[in-house]
């Protein structure tokens, strides 16, 4: 695990704030090439690629930017999302929602998705589904058609569990993508968990219509999740990426500050947000336009 200090990156910002974003690209872009030189080596005899990492940690992002590097090689390569084969909550009650563990991959729709694991290998058509995050509900998607010597990277936080995609093990390399980075400030430490909440804050705002505090009480449950159906399974990927973006706290500062202010003290998770608030406070704010184009960044701050 990497430390950054908080007086170190300041120091950066401050000396030249376009060359810690770029080295930040840099970075993940080489860790890229090293995990698309594996894909591509195994593409004949292992064409799926499950890109498993707990949430917040641009998995999305991730699968696309891989596809790009294989085209790059002369690979053409698809990305599917385990996310929109999620069971839809609409006609549930509120109080069986309430019973629902959010974060199991019982969430998923098995039988389909095991369906369709064995017909992406079989090079036969299928029609994705597609799921609303906002309204919790599933449609159809697209036609998707995998041809022989074309990688399918199937990216989900279930994707190294054997229960949920072991009907593809023996055609399947492993990729794990997390932050793998804390920041410092003085003796304290942010821990890569909150480093992916506060991509989670904005994203859930942005995209999934959730609020702050929604966000944060989810927490909890998130994390437990993570150590019961996620990190089990990490040591079974060929491969990890860290996706930490030395710069992304002084972004997420920059866009956070009022949303935090707005919290109430008396909210029953206040010792986050105080956390959260100490760290990015003492963080040279950066604008989201520093932010470039196709950034792993813009998959939570949107542009």
């Amino acid at each position: 695990m990497k430390i950054l200090s908080v007086d170190r990156l300041n120091k950066l910002l401050e000396s030249s704030s376009a060359d810690v974003t770029e080295l930040a690209e840099k970075n993940y872009e080489t860790q890229l090439e090293a995990a698309a030189k594996l894909i591509a080596e195994n593409a004949l005899r292992r064409p799926v690629v499950l890109l498993s990492g707990p949430s917040g940690s641009s998995k999305t992002t991730t699968a696309f930017r891989l596809k790009t590097l294989l085209g790059e090689r002369g690979i053409k390569a698809h990305a599917v999302s385990l996310d929109n084969y999620f069971l839809p909550l609409d006609g549930l009650s509120e109080e069986q929602k309430s019973r629902l563990d959010l974060e199991s991959p019982e969430r998923l729709d098995m039988p389909l998705l095991t369906e369709h694991l064995e017909r992406f290998c079989r090079c036969e058509e299928v029609c994705l589904p597609a799921f609303d995050f906002a309204t919790q509900s599933r449609g159809e998607g697209s036609l998707f058609l995998r041809r022989e010597n074309e990688p399918v990277i199937i990216e989900g936080i279930h994707a190294l569990n054997p229960a949920v995609t072991g009907c593809v093990s023996r055609y399947s390399i492993g990729i794990y993508v997390s932050v793998r980075t804390r920041l410092a400030l003085g003796e304290r430490l942010l821990h890569p968990e909150k480093i992916r909440l506060l991509r989670r804050l904005i994203r859930d705002s942005l995209f999934r219509g959730r609020s702050a505090e929604e966000t944060i009480l989810a927490f909890d449950s998130v994390q437990l999740g993570e150590q019961r159906y996620i990190m089990p399974y990490k040591t079974l990927a060929q491969a990890e990426i860290d996706t930490f973006m030395s710069f992304e706290a002084a972004v997420y500062g920059y866009i956070l500050d009022d949303t935090l202010k707005r919290i109430d003290k008396t909210f029953s998770h206040y010792d986050i947000v105080q956390e959260l608030t100490d760290f990015l406070t003492s963080i040279r704010p950066l604008p989201p336009e520093a932010v470039a184009e196709g950034s792993i960044i813009r998959e939570f701050i949107g542009g």
